[in-house]
C-alpha cells in the first residue's frame, strides 16, 4: 500500500519541496509539491531523481574497513574501534598532525549542519579545509569586513527587482547558489513579465543568458575590472546615490578614490567590452527603480575572488539598492540568534607550508597536498573528510591523490566507495535521507524569501544502520580520548546543553533569562538534531520564546506544516543586523582597498591565449550526482567546449577529442563546438573524472568524464580569502 510524504530536497541549494509516494520502503514516484510555500510544485532533475538516489544499489550500507590493503565490510563497532586504535596515537604526538576536509553536501545535511563543529572542537586542530576554498570563502571574507558577519551575504530580491545583472552564474542549470530560490526560470520570466530586465555577464551564452534581454560575453576573470568601471562611471557621472543607506556607512570618499584608476575606457581591452557598453550598464543600473546585482561562483573562483565580489556589493550599495526591497537584501531565518559586534579578521594563523592565511577558522584546501606531502614537524599524517570528494573538487587532483595515497590514516564519512574514500581505511556511511530529518538551516540563511520547513524522518533505521549524527558524535569523542563505546546519549546531552547555555546567555535571543536546564526540559523528549533545531527555533525571531509566546514558531508546529510556512518577504536589516565594531557598513576595508593596486597592475599582465573556464548542468551537482541513471543518461555532459574558429585555427572537430595543457597536468576530452562561448575559451565542467579502479560507481562509469582538476593549478589563489583560481587557467589546447 502506498502512502504520500512530502519532503524538501536536500540534492541543492533550491529547497524545493518534493511529493514522494512510497511504497514501504521504496520510491515509486516524486513529483514537485504543488502546495510547497516555497516551490509551489517547481521540480528540476535531479529531485525527479530522489527515489534512486534512496535506491542506489552502489550506496555503502554498512562500514569498511581497510584489512591486508583492501576495504571489506565491517560492524559498526569494528570501525569505531580502528578509527580509536590508530587515531589516538597520531593525537597525542601533535593535534594538527590531523586534518578535516568537509564536503558540500555536509550543509545539505542537519547532522552535519548540528554536529560537525563539536567534531572540529574535539580534534582541536588548525587544519580544517572544506569545500568553501574551492567555491564561496571570497563572499564570506568580503561581508565580514564590510558587515561584520560573514554569513550576512546579501541575496537578491528577485520577487521585487525590476533590473537584475547576473555575473558568472548559471542559475537555469545550477538552480542558484548563495541565493535560495526555487524555480529560477519562472522568477527571471516574472521579472520581464513585469517590464524588468535580465542582463547575464558571461563568457559563455548560457541557458540562463538565453532567457536574458541582453548577455555581456566578458573576457574570464575580468568582471573585476567591468565592477570597477561601472562604479567609476556612477562617480563620474554624479549617478552615486547611497539613498536609505547614508548614515549607516563609512568610507565613500576611500571607494571613490580607489576606483579612479578604472574608467570603461582603460579597462576595455582586459575585459573585452565596449567602454559604450560599460557605461550603459552603469547608467541603467542606477535609473532602474528597483535593480539588483549579484555575482556567483565565476566571479569568486578567480584572481581577484574577494575584491569582485566586494565590488558587486559596492555597486549595489551606491545605485541605493543594498538592503531594500527589490535590491540585494538580508535573509532572516527562523533558527537565526543574535551575534556580538566584533572585529572581523582573517590570518589568525597560516598554513605551515606554503603560509597562507585562515578564513572562518579554514585553510585553504588548495594547500592540503603540501600539508601532507611536506615533511616536518606538523605534516597532517590522518584525515577525516565528511561528505566531500577532495580528489575530483580541489586542485591538482593528480598530486591530491598521492598526498592520500600518502597518508597513515584516512577516516571516511560517506555513502559511496568513490575516487576519495577508495583510498580510506576506514568508510562510515549515513543513513539514507529518507531515514533523517531535514531543515535547511545553512540555505535558509540565503533564501530571497523567509520560509521555513521541516522534513521528518519517513523510515525506521535498520538495526545495524547508525545515523550520521551518531557517527559524527563518536568520532568527536574518539577525539577526546573517550572510549569509542562512549555512551551517544551522553554526547548529545552536553551538545544540546552547550547549545542552551549560549541561547540562555546570549542577549536578545528568545532563550535569554532562562536556565539551560529549563531549555532542555522544555524540548524533551527530543534527542539529537531535532532537539537543537527545537531549540533554535523557540528561540529564534518567529519562536515562541519558551511560552513567552503563544503563536510563536515550534519544532511542533513545523511538523504540522509539512507544505512550510511562509514568513514573508526580506525586509531591510540595516543597521540592526551589522556586527561591525564601528555599528556601520564598512565600505572600504583596508584589506579590499589595498587589493586594489594589485587589479590595477594586472592590468598590463593582459595576453590573448586560450584560458579554460567551467560549467553546471542540471542534472549534475559537483561530483555527487553522477551515480543515478537518469541523470547519467544521453549526451556526454563532460566535453571540451571550443568556438568554431578556434576549433578550426585548431586544427579540431566536432566530436574530436583534444588535448589541454595547463601548468598542473594535461586531459584529453571528446570536443563540443559551439558558437555560444567567447573566442580564445575553452570549457570542462567540474567533478568528472569516474574511470579508475577500486570504486563503487557503477553508473557513473559508464559515462565518466574527464577531471577538469588535473589542469587547475594549486598554487595559484586569491590571497584575500585562500580561494583556489578554478577559473581563467592558461591552457593550451591541440587535437589529441
Amino acid at each position: 500500500m502506498t502512502r504520500t510524504v512530502y519532503r524538501t530536497c536536500p540534492l541543492c541549494e533550491a529547497t524545493c519541496g518534493l511529493e514522494l509516494q512510497l511504497d514501504g520502503d521504496r520510491v515509486v514516484s516524486v513529483r514537485g509539491d504543488a502546495q510547497d510555500v516555497f516551490s509551489q510544485g517547481y521540480l528540476c532533475p535531479k529531485g525527479a531523481a530522489y527515489g534512486e538516489l534512496h535506491d542506489d544499489p552502489d550506496r555503502l550500507t554498512q562500514p569498511l574497513v581497510r584489512r591486508d590493503g583492501e576495504l571489506v565490510p565491517a560492524s559498526w563497532d569494528e570501525a569505531f574501534e580502528e578509527v580509536a586504535r590508530r587515531l589516538a596515537p597520531i593525537l597525542e604526538t601533535d593535534r594538527n598532525a590531523v586534518g578535516i576536509y568537509l564536503g558540500n553536501p555536509t550543509v545539505h545535511s542537519l547532522s552535519g549542519s548540528f554536529y560537525v563543529r563539536p567534531l572540529i572542537k574535539a580534534l582541536a586542530t588548525r587544519n580544517v579545509f572544506s569545500a568553501s576554498t574551492v567555491d564561496q570563502m571570497p563572499k564570506h571574507v568580503q561581508c565580514g569586513l564590510m558587515f561584520g558577519d560573514p554569513l550576512a551575504i546579501p541575496v537578491p530580491d528577485l520577487d521585487r527587482t525590476d533590473h537584475l545583472v547576473i555575473l558568472g552564474a548559471n542559475p537555469l542549470m545550477s538552480n542558484g547558489s548563495l541565493a535560495t530560490a526555487p524555480d529560477w526560470p519562472g522568477r527571471l520570466k516574472a521579472i520581464r513579465a513585469r517590464g524588468g530586465k535580465v542582463v547575464v555577464v558571461d563568457p559563455r551564452y548560457t541557458r540562463t543568458a538565453a532567457r536574458a534581454d541582453e548577455h555581456v560575453a566578458i573576457r574570464p576573470g575580468a568582471d573585476g575590472y567591468l565592477l570597477a568601471a561601472m562604479l567609476h562611471t556612477l562617480f563620474d557621472e554624479e549617478l552615486a546615490d547611497l539613498a536609505e543607506l547614508a548614515g549607516h556607512v563609512a568610507g565613500e570618499d576611500a571607494v571613490l578614490e580607489a576606483v579612479k584608476a578604472f574608467p570603461p575606457e582603460r579597462v576595455t581591452d582586459a575585459c573585452g567590452i565596449t567602454a559604450a557598453t560599460i557605461r550603459r550598464m552603469a547608467r541603467e543600473l542606477a535609473a532602474a527603480e528597483r535593480a539588483v546585482v549579484y555575482g556567483r561562483i565565476g566571479t569568486q573562483t578567480v584572481e581577484f575572488g574577494t575584491l569582485t565580489s566586494w565590488l558587486v556589493d559596492l555597486l549595489n550599495a551606491f545605485t541605493g539598492n543594498l538592503d531594500r526591497p527589490g535590491g540585494a537584501m538580508f535573509a532572516y531565518p527562523a533558527h537565526s540568534q543574535p551575534k556580538p559586534a566584533r572585529q572581523f579578521r582573517t590570518g589568525r594563523w597560516t598554513s605551515r607550508v606554503r603560509g597562507l592565511p585562515e578564513a572562518l577558522s579554514e585553510l585553504p584546501s588548495a594547500t592540503i597536498a603540501d600539508e601532507i606531502l611536506t615533511e616536518g614537524e606538523g605534516r597532517i599524517r590522518a584525515m577525516v573528510t565528511v561528505a566531500g570528494n577532495p580528489a575530483r573538487s580541489t586542485p591538482n587532483t593528480a598530486r591530491f591523490e598521492a598526498a592520500l595515497a600518502s597518508l597513515d590514516l584516512l577516516v571516511c564519512v560517506d555513502p559511496y566507495l568513490n575516487e576519495t574514500t577508495r583510498y580510506a581505511d576506514v568508510v562510515l556511511p549515513p543513513e539514507p535521507h529518507l531515514m533523517r530529518a531535514h531543515y535547511d538551516a545553512a540555505f535558509y540563511n540565503l533564501a530571497v524569501r523567509n520560509v521555513a520547513n521541516f522534513s521528518p524522518p519517513e523510515l525506521d533505521l535498520p538495526d545495524d544502520t547508525v545515523p550520521e549524527w551518531h557517527t559524527l558524535l563518536r568520532l568527536a569523542g574518539i577525539a577526546t580520548g573517550l572510549p569509542a563505546d562512549a555512551p551517544i546519549e551522553d554526547l548529545d546531552r552536553f551538545v544540546a546543553s552547550t547549545v542552551a547555555q549560549q541561547l540562555a546567555t546570549t542577549k536578545d535571543s528568545g532563550g535569554h533569562g532562562h536556565d539551560a536546564e529549563e531549555l532542555l526540559a522544555a524540548v524533551a523528549p527530543r534527542v539529537g538534531p531535532e532537539r537543537i533545531l527545537d531549540l533554535l527555533l523557540r528561540a529564534g525571531p518567529y519562536g515562541d520564546g519558551f511560552g513567552a509566546a503563544s503563536d510563536g514558531l515550534t519544532l511542533a508546529r513545523l511538523e504540522g506544516a509539512p507544505h512550510g510556512i511562509d514568513l514573508g518577504p526580506l525586509e531591510p536589516r540595516i543597521p540592526a543586523n551589522l556586527r561591525t565594531p564601528s555599528g556601520v557598513v564598512e565600505l572600504a576595508p583596508d584589506p579590499l582597498l589595498a587589493d586594489v593596486d594589485r587589479l590595477d597592475a594586472a592590468l598590463d599582465d593582459v595576453t590573448d591565449g586560450f584560458v579554460l573556464i567551467g560549467r553546471r548542468h542540471v542534472r549534475t551537482n559537483n561530483s555527487w550526482m553522477h551515480n543515478l541513471p537518469n541523470l547519467n543518461k544521453g549526451r556526454d555532459l563532460c566535453t571540451l567546449q571550443v568556438h568554431p574558429e578556434d576549433a578550426a585555427e585548431l586544427g579540431l572537430t566536432e566530436g574530436g577529442r583534444a588535448t589541454v595543457t595547463s601548468a598542473a597536468g594535461c586531459v584529453v576530452a571528446p570536443v563540443e563546438l559551439t558558437e555560444g562561448i567567447r573566442r580564445r575559451v575553452v570549457s570542462l565542467p567540474h567533478g568528472f573524472g569516474h574511470d579508475v579502479d577500486e570504486t563503487r560507481l557503477s553508473v557513473a562509469r559508464q559515462q565518466p568524464g574527464v577531471d577538469s582538476n588535473r589542469l587547475t593549478d594549486e598554487t595559484r589563489t586569491d590571497p584575500l580569502s585562500g580561494n583556489a583560481v578554478l577559473n581563467a587557467i592558461p591552457v593550451t589546447v591541440g587535437p589529441a
